[in-house]
Order: structure tokens, then sequence, then C-alpha cells
């Protein structure tokens, strides 16, 4: 009888677990085919996406390209890329999780990676179930700077849109960035008019895409006056923006269960994906 009942609860949990992986379907691949469009001073250093969608008919037809952070020297993949793939796809939406190169001075390389990142899902819209007019980005930290400069830069084939930022870098000034990821991303030695033009808050325009901003106001890595002053100059652009300030949390809590707001943030993120 016992051996009974143990052979039933292996195969529940057998069933269970392949019923878990039919839901989620994940394959990974290059970025590029052939040469990148921009070139690395890091030969060795490339870049790939893994793409997680939801099963097809789940699938609402929205995209979110997601560019973990790690002040643009390393990539926190799994707190601010994996981490975050179940969520959507419970909710319809496929995540491309992307591993993009590192400037090492020069911005246009991972510039170039996040803005294909999103070339390629609209390319692959139609196998993917997703509807190439609903494609957004996701960035934290560093990674939420990259995002940004997307969202206001990109010409209208790689602009996303919509936007949703964790704790980011927006200005580049020296003021108020986080002067890691500002000398990886640019260089110590680099003009004013270079840190204006990767300043997100300098560069938004009526043309930028709704966003959802979060970061906690405790925050000693990452000013919360990038997230606060993007926010105000959306604003002045009629924009729509909603901004989610967690009293404490400091820096690079991302899809961490142990974040004291966590299931709090999830809520105000699936209402907001849902307004529109």
């Amino acid at each position: 009888m016992k051996k009974n009942i143990r052979t039933l609860v292996v195969a529940i949990v057998c069933l269970t677990a392949v019923t878990g992986m039919q839901a989620q379907t994940r394959f990974t691949q290059d970025l590029w085919k052939g040469k990148p469009a921009v070139k690395s001073t890091d030969k060795k250093d490339t870049a790939r996406v893994d793409i997680f969608l939801p099963p097809a008919e789940k699938a609402t037809g929205r995209a979110v390209v997601i560019l973990p952070g790690g002040g643009y020297t390393w990539l926190a993949m799994d707190n601010e890329g994996y981490g975050w793939t179940q969520f959507f796809n419970k909710l319809g939406i496929a995540a491309v999780v992307v591993k993009y190169r590192m400037p090492h001075g020069k911005p246009t390389v991972p510039v170039s990676d996040a803005e294909e990142a999103i070339r390629l899902v609209r390319r692959n819209a139609a196998k993917w179930h997703i509807d190439a007019r609903q494609v957004g980005i996701m960035g934290s930290s560093a990674g939420g700077h990259l995002a940004s400069t997307v969202a206001t830069q990109a010409k209208s084939d790689a602009r996303p849109d919509f936007q949703i930022l964790f704790y980011p870098v927006i200005s580049m000034d020296p003021q108020l960035t986080h002067m890691g990821s500002h000398d990886n991303l640019l260089g110590k030695k680099v003009k004013k008019i270079d840190e204006a033009k990767y300043s997100s808050d300098v560069q938004a325009s009526r043309l930028t895409p709704r966003a959802f901003i979060t970061f906690a106001s405790d925050d000693s890595l990452v000013n919360p006056e990038n997230g606060v002053n993007y926010y105000l100059q959306l604003y002045r652009n009629d924009v729509p923006a909603t901004v989610c300030i967690f009293p404490e949390g400091e820096h690079g809590y991302g899809s961490q269960t142990s974040f004291r707001y966590h299931n709090q943030l999830l809520m105000e993120m699936e209402s907001w994906l849902r307004s529109f």
C-alpha cells in the first residue's frame, strides 16, 4: 500500500513537472547573424537572446525585451533577467532576455544590441504569436539606462511600444549619475555633449513610449532623482507614466521574493500592463 502511494506521488510530481515545462517554451539563439552592426573592442564578448514564450493559446500578442543591469561591466542575468520570465509568461506575454555586449567606452555597442533585439522580436512576430506593435523594453539599473536610451532615441523599427524601468540610471551628468556606469559606457574622458546625448531625461520627447518606473527612496547606489527627473520630463512631454516609489529596498531588488514589497510590485506591474 505504501509503495503504491509512493508511486502515485512520484507520478503526480512528474506530471506536474512536465506540465510546467509545457507551459513555457524556451530557446536560445545568437542575437546577430554574422557580424554585429557595431564592432566591440572585446572580440570574445558576444550577444545572445533567451526567448521564453507562453503557450500559443494564452499569448496576448505582447512581448518584453529584458535588459539586466550590472553597471555596464557585467549582467545580473538571473535576478533582473530570467527571474521575470515566468511572471510575464503567466500574463501571456513573451519574454526575451538579452545578454548584450559591454561598451568599454563605446556606447553604441550595447545600444545596437538592444535595438537589434527589438527588431528580432518584430521580425519573428508572426511565428512567436506576437503583435509587432506591442513590443516593450525593460531594464534594471544600467540596463534601465540602456532601455531608456533605446526608448528615447531609437528609430521607429527599433523603438519599443512601452518601457519598464527598475531603479534606472537615467542621467550621465556626473552630479547625478552612477559613475561606474558612466565611465564604463562613455569612458573617463568624455565631452559634455556626449553626456547630454546619453541622458534620457534630456532626450525624452513626445515620441517616447509610455513608462512604468520603480525604485526605492533609500537607494544609495543610484540616486532616485534619476527616476524622478525622467518621470518629470515624460510628464512635460505628455507621455503617460506610472511611478512606484517604495520607502525601502535599496538597489537591485529585481525579482527577489525577499524584497519586502515584492507582491505589491507584481500587482502594480500587472495592473499597469492591463491598463493599455
